[in-house]
């Protein structure tokens, strides 16, 4: 099943006058929707503080989110020129791909009906955002999540994969089926890992790799995975041993079907402590057993 973010028409855009738009987040975390309040601001930055204010404020009836009350913090903002610029605390790095993007789209989509707002940049604690791709995300309008055929660039797709955690004692792996909408701009690939490393979120069964771990970058190609991690991979977390952390992510990988092999590097290169785990007629990929 496909998700997609409601298209911005200019149908859509023309409120009642005195009265703007806000978006909120259903608590499936799959779609936005807008509602109307009363924008009594006499200035830019009074309509501002009324926006944030109600971007910040959780729904009565707890059957959405509030994009600015999602587990971070907005320090602040500067408006020049047009442009508003949002800081985030740390914290805002910590979203999934898919709350990411739909938090951003609600507050971009709600700030550009501010008729001065022009558009809209992140930054988290002072540094621009970075996108999953490694990339600056720069200044958004409320056109940003919109394709040139009015349809939404960011659509999700409701996936099934099995992702392997640990056993209590660490020496061996669970497999656990997780369903999940998830941006279909993003590599499947990545989203396996990233959600590994979120880790199980069920009783019994226990996180296989070190959280702080972050990832470099992911590549498929030939049906082989190529996962470049920070060295955090090298850290055994509890009573995890590394080989165990390694081989979840193997073997989740290996379960889809653009994947036959997978490679991990650690900062772009196969270290000492893995190198064991290599047969040296696969091309230093570990084969799936």
């Amino acid at each position: 099943m496909l998700l997609a973010l409601p298209s911005c028409t200019s149908e859509e855009n023309k409120n009642p006058e005195g009265m703007v738009s806000v978006y909120r987040i259903n608590n499936a975390e799959t779609k936005t929707e807008s509602y109307l309040v009363p924008d009594s601001g006499n200035t830019t930055e009074e309509s501002i503080d009324i926006l944030i204010n109600a971007l910040s404020e959780k729904s009565p009836d707890a059957q959405y989110k509030a994009p600015l009350s999602m587990g971070f913090d907005c320090q602040g903002y500067s408006f020049e020129n047009g442009i508003i610029t949002l800081d985030m605390s740390s914290e805002y790095k910590s979203l999934n791909f898919t709350t990411e993007v739909l938090v951003r789209a609600a507050i971009v989509r709600t700030l550009c009906g501010c008729k001065d707002i022009k558009g809209v940049v992140f930054t988290v604690e002072g540094d621009p955002l970075i996108d999953h791709s490694g990339f600056e995300v720069g200044t958004m309008t409320a056109d940003t999540f919109i394709s040139n055929d009015g349809n939404e660039i960011n659509t999700y797709e409701e996936v099934s994969v099995t992702l392997f955690f640990a056993s209590a004692d660490g020496s061996s792996l669970i497999g656990v089926n997780r369903e999940k909408f998830y941006p279909t701009s993003v590599p499947l690939e990545r989203f396996v890992v990233e959600e590994i490393i979120k880790g199980p979120q069920i009783e019994n069964i226990y996180p296989s790799v070190n959280p702080s771990v972050s990832i470099v970058s992911i590549t498929t190609k030939d049906e082989v995975c190529y996962v470049n991690l920070s060295s955090d991979i090298l850290v055994p977390y509890g009573n995890v041993p590394t080989q165990i952390s390694v081989y979840s992510i193997v073997n989740s990988l290996c379960r889809l079907p653009s994947v036959k092999k997978v490679q991990i590097l650690v900062d772009g290169v196969v270290p000492d402590l893995l190198e064991s785990s290599y047969e040296a007629d696969e091309s230093m990929v570990i084969p799936l057993e």
